[in-house]
């Protein structure tokens, strides 16, 4: 096939022989196969950020660290600069991602680089080497519909070790080759200590599994993996091989109001002190 605009530079590097063909095509990019020596890879083109369709990128965002203060001001005013900082940062994530959960044990396809816009890493296969389907689009039978839930929980929980969030987890970004369920698409990965979303964003993640799962496999309907993990998390106790049961217990102690009403109005002195003292 004719090589694309965006991959010319990587044929021309000699970092990719041949374009084979177009995989995919999403909301945040186009993915090739292609063939570097011997080995067939994939080449993920990102979108310029106009032609994104993902929502709310800002509070994916939140966290992210940038190299120095003024590519941190550039990007809050939005100036040119400052729109090109953020692809990079964008697009960066989801390299750094990559490369910290395949450390952590995670599986996620190994990345090789990321250039001028372009990731390129291996290309997840099935059994007989063709490009692995999604998950969406296989059939599944109770028992894998179980089996594959507690794979991604666990998967889940490997990423929050980590520190990072998924953020769009769903059936859509999983694939499935020989050996189970493979993670992918992650530019919108969180930083699970520096987005104030974190929690948001792990429930939500857990819930899309749930109720994909679910349909195969009604036990998991009444599951609370989202809050489960997350207390966990919070005191510090989260490990991959913690077990989970899918239960929390609900908290029925009543609220103590006169102590929140007492820190309140503490609080409200203490503005009003602070406020007296610069004037």
């Amino acid at each position: 096939m004719k090589t694309p605009k965006r991959l010319a530079g990587l044929v021309e590097e000699g970092l990719i022989d041949e374009v084979i063909g177009q995989l995919m095509s999403g909301k945040e990019a186009t993915v090739y196969v292609v063939r570097c020596g011997e080995d067939i890879r994939c080449a993920k083109v990102y979108k310029e950020a106009n032609q994104r369709s993902f929502r709310k990128a800002a509070s994916y965002q939140e966290g992210r660290k940038v190299k120095n203060s003024r590519q941190a001001r550039a990007m809050e005013k939005g100036s040119r600069y400052g729109r090109k900082m953020q692809e990079e940062t964008w697009q960066n994530a989801e390299v750094d991602a990559l490369y910290r959960l395949s450390a952590a044990g995670v599986r996620v396809p190994q990345p090789h680089l990321c250039f001028e816009g372009v990731l390129l890493m291996d290309l997840v296969v099935d059994a007989e080497g063709n490009a692995a389907p999604r998950l969406n689009d296989i059939e599944l039978s109770e028992a894998l519909a179980l089996e594959y839930h507690a794979t991604l929980v666990n998967q889940v929980v490997r990423m929050l070790c980590a520190g990072i969030i998924h953020g769009d987890l769903s059936e859509y970004n999983i694939l499935v080759d020989a050996n189970g369920p493979v993670i992918i698409d992650l530019p919108q990965a969180v930083d699970a200590a520096g987005n104030s979303n974190a929690a948001e964003m792990l429930e939500r993640d857990v819930i899309n599994l749930r109720t994909y799962f679910s349909t195969f496999a009604p036990a998991l309907k009444e599951t609370q993996f989202g809050k489960e993990i997350w207390g966990h998390y919070e005191s510090g106790l989260l490990t991959p091989e913690l077990p989970l049961t899918g239960y929390v217990k609900a908290d029925e102690h009543l609220a103590d109001v006169d102590a929140v009403l007492l820190q309140v109005e503490m609080a409200i002195k203490e503005d009003e002190i602070r406020r007296m003292c610069r004037d």
